[in-house]
């Protein structure tokens, strides 16, 4: 039922402090979306998945939910300004993960995102003097247990990390109950109450970051760059924002 079992835990504790422990289901009833509305439980969760060759979906989808840690970076987080993968890095360096033969090269990990202004950690661009936007600069999840959802043989696949630094079967059976429990989740029904808009929410007024002159002013400047041969093509933008009670 469970893989690797007990005694193969076990067997293979002295190689690492992390090990990743998995159940297979039938999944000819759900589809990546309804197994995330499912199992998902705020306020973090992801749903991923990647598309090859730009028109088929790829093979695997990946579901996680209630991360046992929350790395963020930016201005007012809790790391503070800094490159956002030195924190993920010390975060994942505690841990040593202990390869199972016939398990998925995707075993958890950080998973987020880097918002644009990160790549000013990475390339030589200008910072900006204020704060545009009250934003993280970035923010990774570390989820200990997750779904992979499987397209072609339509199986999902239910991993829990055991994490062995202390009693190793106490570890073994925390992580079974976990996937036990997500499991419960996935064979409930699923119940979506249709979503009602407000009045009140109509009424909310969107606003732009720069008046209209502004913006005006932004676009004569890069016509008079096109004549005067500097570029070919720009891009000007700007940042419409409004109250919202999205999930």
């Amino acid at each position: 039922m469970y893989y690797p079992d007990l005694e193969q835990v076990k067997s293979l504790a002295h190689k690492g402090n992390l090990i990743p422990i998995s159940r297979e289901i039938n999944a000819d009833l759900d589809t990546p979306v309804s197994a995330y509305l499912k199992v998902a439980r705020p306020p973090y969760s992801f749903l991923l998945e990647s598309v090859e060759g730009g028109e088929r979906m790829a093979r695997f989808s990946f579901i996680g939910t209630e991360p046992h840690s929350i790395i963020k970076t930016g201005y007012g987080q809790g790391h503070g300004m800094v490159d956002p993968l030195n924190p993920v890095e010390q975060k994942l360096s505690q841990f040593k993960l202990i390869e199972v033969p016939g398990m998925m090269r995707f075993n958890g990990g950080a998973v987020g995102y880097l918002s644009y202004e990160s790549v000013g950690y990475f390339e030589e661009l200008p910072t900006p003097e204020t704060v545009i936007i009250d934003v993280p600069e970035s923010v990774f999840m570390l989820t200990m247990t997750y779904l992979v959802f499987d397209h072609i043989g339509h199986t999902i696949s239910v991993v829990s990390h055991a994490h062995l630094d202390g009693d190793v079967e106490a570890a073994y059976h925390a992580a079974t109950a976990r996937i036990d429990d997500l499991i419960a989740r996935l064979r409930a029904p699923l119940d979506i109450p249709t979503p009602s808009q407000s009045s009140a929410d109509q009424k909310l007024a969107t606003t732009s970051n720069m008046t209209f002159e502004e913006f005006a002013d932004m676009v004569n400047h890069v016509k008079e760059y096109i004549v005067a041969g500097d570029v070919i093509q720009t891009v000007v933008s700007q940042r419409l924002s409004r109250p919202t009670t999205a999930d």
